[in-house]
């Protein structure tokens, strides 16, 4: 099924460990678009790692530098951004989203502990050092459900390759944006 027309960004969000990047690169790839982790752009113009900004700046500096960056990618088209699993955390951020249009917006969704296992088998899991008080981290991931949840198309992805997560997202956005077509294109009586 194709992609709708009037989509010309595509935004995952999740939590760390989501495949937000790996899936986000797939996507892009199959629709000949530009992928941008945002993770990746922000440490590129702060010259550091997000770890080294967390150490030296804080969270509240970078949330600040996220959402500017964020803000700025926002304007472009044919796009696939892969946000950071706090992202949405930020309200301008989640206010962006909801009233920009052409856009929508996915939750990657998995079992906590599922994440937390495939970060660790990520390169550099020491580079997160989040992963290290449990009790904080579900309390992070919770807070952040309801913001992910609020997304246009949730997909469960615990037994989906990359590949799979990739295909499902086109056909999940394109059924939906032919439903709210056809419901729109119906007369009220």
């Amino acid at each position: 099924m194709p992609l709708p027309s009037q989509i010309r960004r595509i935004v995952l969000t999740g939590f760390m460990g989501a495949g937000k990047s790996t899936v986000g690169d797939l996507l892009a790839e199959k629709l000949a678009w530009t992928f941008v982790d945002v993770d990746k752009e922000i440490e590129a113009r702060a010259g550091m790692t997000v770890a080294a900004i967390f150490a030296k700046r804080g969270e509240q500096a970078f949330r600040a530098l996220e959402a500017t960056v964020i803000r700025n990618l926002s304007e472009r088209e044919e796009l696939v951004l892969a946000l950071g699993g706090g992202a949405l955390e930020t309200e301008s951020t989640r206010t962006l989203w909801n009233e920009l249009g052409s856009t929508c917006v996915v939750f990657l969704d998995a079992p906590l502990e599922v994440l937390v296992e495939r970060c660790l088998a990520q390169p550099g899991p020491v580079e997160r050092p989040v992963l290290a008080d449990r009790d904080r981290l579900l309390r992070r991931f919770e807070s952040r459900l309801p913001h992910y949840r609020a997304a246009h198309v949730t997909l469960a992805t615990q037994a989906l390759s990359p590949a799979e997560v990739a295909d499902r997202i086109l056909d999940s956005i394109a059924k939906r944006f032919a439903n709210e077509a056809a419901a729109e294109s119906v007369p009220l009586r």
